[in-house]
């Protein structure tokens, strides 16, 4: 497995650690780390000052609000010389500005959080982590060469004392390698966390993934209809008309003859296939959902289920397409689940509209236990409700009663 980063690679083989150029790359971060903190405590001493002296003047609150926004420039350079550390880029949390101009850019950066969690790192970094940085510097650095130098500096030694100090500083500085990589590595990682995105930071991007996911579930179900369409029209019209025609041809010839035989049993297979087209068709949209709605597309489904199943569907008019699509196949895949798994003697639907809300209920009188994880595709039949940002529940205890409960917005 490759390494990606500089706490991972004290994981490895300490030849290969040392060979290996984690090492270095911490050594520059941190270094990197006390330039960027001493520039930063200058920077913002100076727009401090600037902003007490103009403060008489509007020009002042320039000054207030260029060391707020520092910070955005400090992340954006940390974000860049974290891949000295770690490999695993940083993305940047900051939207685009709606419009141009440095107003609006000023307005935007001040009322997204992603600006004060960087102002709080770079208050941070200027404080405490530059100074341990430099510590940490100063004994990987600092140590080594002064024994190293030993010599030059310990005149009043002999050679057999000051020359064994001067040789200890070569594994001195070997095994300083160690603990200058584990404080890069886990100054990146806290760095990373405080200026990694939140949900709230792209509150406006996951609205557009939403949206996107609405448009190919409407997408999805537009080709299912033109499927279903051209199967009906099509394919399903051909099959009715030579069903027609070899039963008018078995009329024509002598009953008992092998042509006769041969042409019923062509007859019984395109009826055979008029039949598998047929379901394949409800399976694909059925179109008593578009013709008529989820009330009687339901009612139908409940119709053909080996059990008996109570229907209550009390709508105030057709749904959107997306909705009544989604509500149908839930009932489809749940009375299919409990004809299958739940050794149940009855079933109940029951939907209505509450709060904006389509409220779903499927209930059965089985054993219970139902598990989603169990294959009975109920984690599919969740992904599809999600689609269009519904929610669904299971409670089905052991012994019974199961029911499935699923709630999503009328309108999508």
């Amino acid at each position: 497995m490759p390494v990606r980063n500089a706490l991972e690679a004290l994981t490895m083989r300490p030849t290969d650690f040392l060979r290996s150029a984690w090492p270095w790359r911490s050594l520059a971060y941190l270094f990197g780390g006390v330039l960027i903190g001493l520039a930063t405590i200058l920077a913002v001493l100076v727009l401090v000052a600037a902003g007490i002296v103009l403060s008489v003047v509007v020009v002042g609150i320039a000054g207030y609000l260029a060391t707020v926004l520092s910070g955005v420039a400090v992340g954006r350079l940390e974000r860049w010389r974290m891949r000295l550390v770690d490999d695993n880029a940083l993305p940047d949390p900051h939207r685009p500005a709606p419009r141009a101009g440095l107003r609006a850019w000023v307005m935007l950066r001040l009322r997204e959080q992603a600006t004060w969690r960087e102002l709080g790192y770079t208050t941070l970094s200027a404080l405490i982590l530059c100074w341990m940085d430099a510590l940490v510097l100063v004994g990987a650095v600092f140590l080594p060469l002064n024994f190293l130098a030993g010599p030059f500096y310990i005149r009043d030694s002999p050679l057999y004392i000051t020359i064994p100090v001067a040789i200890s500083g070569i594994p001195m500085a070997i095994i300083m390698f160690y603990p200058v990589t584990a404080w890069a590595g886990a100054r990146a990682a806290m760095a990373r966390a405080i200026l990694a995105p939140r949900l709230d930071d792209a509150g406006v991007k996951l609205v557009e993934v939403t949206q996107s996911r609405a448009r190919l579930v409407d997408a999805f179900e537009l080709e299912r209809r033109r499927i279903e369409r051209d199967l009906h029209d099509g394919a399903q019209q051909r099959l009715v008309a030579l069903s027609m025609q070899l039963g008018l041809a078995r009329l024509e010839l002598p009953a008992g003859s092998v042509a006769a035989e041969q042409v019923a049993q062509a007859h019984e297979l395109a009826k055979q296939a008029l039949t598998e087209l047929r379901e394949l068709i409800r399976g694909v949209h059925p179109k008593v959902l578009t013709d008529r709605g989820l009330e009687a597309a339901v009612a139908e489904v409940a119709g053909m289920a080996p059990l008996p199943v109570d229907v209550d569907v009390r709508l105030p008019g057709r749904l959107s397409s997306i909705v009544e699509v989604t509500a149908y196949y839930v009932v489809v895949e749940a009375l299919t689940n409990v004809a299958k798994h739940s050794g149940a003697r009855r079933a109940s639907v029951t939907a209505g509209v509450s709060g904006g809300r389509l409220i779903l209920d499927v209930r059965d009188d089985g054993r219970g236990g139902a598990e989603p994880s169990g294959g009975s595709g109920l984690v599919g039949l969740a992904d599809r409700v999600a689609a269009v940002d519904g929610t669904v529940a299971l409670s089905s205890p052991p012994g019974g009663p199961t029911v499935l409960h699923v709630e999503m917005p009328v309108l999508t």
